[in-house]
């Protein structure tokens, strides 16, 4: 906190400085608050960093169009990692994004464009899942980045953008009859992320496509269950590969959830279903413990009662003898 108020004098006596133009002192400002936001993503550090943008934008020229237009794609960049529940955040940082973004294409580099893009297509679909925004403008945002954040250049990101299609897709109600072509096209976004990354070189962006795959896989509305389940549990051991208990403990603890869930739908023997499936049971009832134990570690009450409740049902299900068939 020390060095948090240290920071925010600099900021302060920068804005002050009369030997500095105004243009100069709005980028020291910006500067010293990007600088802040660095930090760990604590309400803050955020907030202080959202202060010094917000000082930063009243001193910019009016003629300092681009600096303007930085300033507030750093600011939406802050306002969408703020933490809570409010989606008063979430509406400000979009409405940054669309005053910033017609600036950046006409004075920035497609590469500013492109990662303005991808980030407003997170706030964007944020805001969808409360119903305050068109999951299809996310979409849209996604499918512009995508112009330069190619397989070729740009692996990452283009990972990132197939993922956040694909999880966009499948958000979409299962109400028409395009509903199985999402699901789909999702399954084939995380395929296409997947060639591009490898477990060497993008570890975090591997373990959440693979992750994200078994659950399209698992929850997919098709007649070969089964064969979905074993292939979404091979993605959750490989994104297991990367999201260890020491390392990631609560990216860990949400895959070996979602693998529970597959194995609590699955028989013992996929090709003899009659053989009943009390063994995957046990198995999901012992993911099911650890990870209700690591949610309730890190802070995670609502999903530790999940994983709770799911242990519970498992037990009740073993005691009754009622494993002969998927649930």
């Amino acid at each position: 906190m020390d060095r948090l108020s240290e920071q925010v004098r600099a900021a302060l006596a920068a804005a002050d400085d009369p030997a500095l133009s105004a243009t100069e002192r709005a980028e020291m400002l910006m500067e010293i608050a990007v600088g802040i936001q660095r930090q760990p993503p604590l309400v803050v550090y955020l907030t202080s960093a959202v202060e010094l943008y917000d000082r930063a934008l009243a001193l910019c020229p009016a003629e300092a169009r681009g600096l303007a237009a930085r300033i507030r794609l750093h600011r939406a960049t802050a306002l969408q990692v703020m933490p809570g529940d409010d989606p008063g955040n979430l509406e400000a940082a979009r409405a940054d994004y669309q005053r910033a973004l017609p600036v950046v294409v006409e004075l920035g580099t497609p590469e500013e464009v492109a990662e303005a893009e991808l980030n407003f297509g997170l706030v964007l679909q944020t805001l969808a899942g409360v119903q305050r925004a068109p999951i299809g403008d996310a979409i849209k945002a996604y499918q512009r980045a995508l112009r330069t954040f190619d397989r070729a250049r740009f692996p990452r990101e283009f990972a990132i953008l197939q993922n956040n299609l694909a999880t966009a897709f499948l958000s979409i109600p299962l109400t028409d009859e395009r509903a199985r072509l999402r699901e789909a096209l999702a399954v084939q976004a995380f395929e296409d992320g997947l060639a591009i990354v490898s477990l060497i070189d993008h570890p975090a962006e591997y373990a959440m496509l693979q992750n994200n795959l078994g659950n399209a896989l698992q929850y997919a509305s098709s007649s070969h269950a089964v064969e979905n389940n074993l292939r979404a549990l091979d993605a959750y051991d490989e994104a297991l590969k990367v999201r260890t208990r020491d390392t990631r403990p609560l990216e860990y603890a949400n895959t070996i959830s979602n693998k529970a869930n597959c194995l609590w739908n699955l028989p013992d023997n996929p090709g003899g279903p009659g053989t009943g499936r009390a063994g995957n049971l046990e198995a999901a009832r012992a993911h099911y413990a650890e990870a209700r134990e690591l949610f309730a570690r890190h802070g995670e009450a609502a999903k530790a009662r999940s994983a709770g409740d799911a242990c519970d049902q498992i037990d009740r299900e073993l005691l009754a003898g009622d494993a002969g068939s998927p649930a």
